[in-house]
């Protein structure tokens, strides 16, 4: 690889280079069809040929592309279809540097129409976005059309496959004249060297201050709108995954990336939490899961008309009395059936189904006879209210301790009455005696299924490891 990189230092202007432009039926990556393409073959700077070509996509072109391209259906009625020009593609590509202006779209979009013909399409890829942000810096727009209106590169006929390579042509040679030695080329084309499958509207300088540390990343537009939000246990390592993924998802995903910000939390699990939160706040396009609400479900108390007290299971909010908070309902009538058993409650006012009285329940024929008023409602109450405090118990409160964001702190996840509070960082050298000294320093944050379930994973996963219970000394 380093005879490959001096070489290349010494002849980049002897290299061959094809500069590519392609019109498609639309912006995905997943099934998008080419119905124009156009290659200037060079060496160097010299431009040896061109090759351009209406081509049928098979599929019918969308009104809004028409708009864009002037490419209808008419036009292309009479074009050779891809597999008639494959070879001839193939040929006038050989040996060549894919070059184009955001190259992944149409490097990719080349690929999957030779995919299609069973072939792996290959050739080292440079991009003149990513070239013109290190040769051309302190640009408003990298954009084709205004990075040529900003250096005076004439750009007729936008968006047609001849028009917009026949500029690039021109950008790539200013590109070329300027690194005389070849230095930034060779770092852009050498096989090690992945810069061109950033995002093209990326600064580097962005990713370069993400840290090898846990925490939370966001992508962002142009318009600084929040499109991503993601966890990491290395930040530096996981967005880098992003740009090097494959994935029509990710690609589109990294054609609208401008910007990226990021929290440094310290430990993956308030990582999680924190990803959790601000997915909640700003609902990024991007994001699949955890976008969807999921209801949660109380076991709720009330004394009924009787005066006897009644259970069930109601959505969070519904009743003031709630009791405990489960986020699958089946659970939360599977405690209930349990709470019924083991303190000999009535089926009927634990608000199961059954007929006049309890007998009829399938399962619970365990009650003393208080829908018969065969039993007195202070004594049933007194067993229900057992009930209740049992529940209570089984919702303790207590902290996780995990590591902090430097070797001077700590952080604590805060869990009061079984619900996910917060979380927040203390100075090692804080006095902290009980949960309730750590109120002051938690950050508030609201409980969900999606808490819920990552506080449950990891209490499953560690167990008691770094549980502070509210009955602990936390300065122990």
């Amino acid at each position: 690889m380093e005879h490959f990189q001096i070489l290349f230092n010494l002849n980049h202007l002897e290299t061959l280079y094809c500069v590519v432009d392609i019109e498609t039926t639309g912006n995905r990556m997943s099934g998008n069809r080419m119905t124009e393409i156009c290659i200037v073959r060079m060496k160097g700077s010299e431009i040896l040929d061109k090759y351009t070509t209406l081509i049928d996509p098979e599929v019918l072109i969308p009104d809004y592309i028409t708009t864009l391209t002037g490419i209808d259906n008419e036009l292309v009625a009479s074009a050779p279809v891809f597999a008639d020009v494959a070879e001839e593609i193939l040929e006038f590509t050989r040996d060549c540097v894919f070059v184009a202006h955001n190259v992944n779209f149409d490097y990719n979009v080349l690929r999957n129409e030779f995919k299609r013909l069973n072939h792996d399409f290959k050739r080292k890829k440079v991009c003149t976005v990513r070239l013109s942000r290190e040769l051309i810096p302190d640009e408003r727009s990298y954009s084709l059309g205004k990075l040529c209106d900003s250096i005076g590169i004439p750009l007729n006929n936008r968006h047609r496959a001849e028009g917009d390579t026949d500029a690039t042509v021109i950008l790539f040679q200013k590109l070329l004249a300027i690194d005389e030695d070849g230095a930034i080329f060779s770092k852009f084309v050498k096989g090690a060297f992945k810069e061109g499958t950033f995002p093209p509207h990326l600064d580097r300088s962005q990713f370069d201050k993400l840290p090898d540390a846990p925490g939370v990343y966001i992508f962002k537009d142009r318009a600084q709108k929040v499109i991503y939000v993601g966890k990491a246990i290395s930040l530096r390592k996981r967005v880098l995954s992003h740009f090097y993924s494959k994935t029509s998802k990710s690609y589109l995903m990294c054609q609208e990336i401008h910007h990226i910000e990021h929290i440094e939390t310290g430990n993956e699990l308030v990582a999680l939490l924190q990803e959790s939160d601000l997915i909640k706040k700003y609902y990024p396009k991007f994001n699949v899961v955890q976008k969807k609400p999921k209801p949660a479900y109380q076991i709720l108390h009330y004394k009924n008309q009787l005066g006897v007290i009644q259970f069930a299971v109601g959505l969070v909010k519904s009743y003031d009395y709630s009791v405990v908070t489960h986020y699958n309902r089946a659970h939360a009538v599977e405690q209930l059936e349990q709470l019924c058993a083991d303190f000999n409650l009535c089926p009927r006012y634990c608000s199961f189904k059954t007929q006049e009285d309890c007998t009829s329940h399938y399962k619970l024929k365990s009650c003393k006879g208080i829908c018969k008023k065969e039993e007195l409602v202070s004594l049933y109450n007194l067993r229900a209210n057992q009930a209740i405090e049992s529940l209570h118990n089984q919702n303790p409160n207590y902290l996780i301790k995990q590591p902090g964001r430097t070797h001077e702190e700590s952080c604590f996840i805060l869990v009061r009455d079984g619900e996910y509070q917060g979380y927040g960082y203390i100075d090692n050298h804080t006095a902290i005696a009980n949960l309730s000294d750590c109120e002051d320093y938690i950050d508030r944050k609201a409980a969900n299924f999606h808490t819920n379930q990552i506080i449950r994973a990891y209490l499953k996963k560690y167990g008691e490891q770094n549980v502070i219970h509210e009955e602990m000394n936390l300065t122990a």
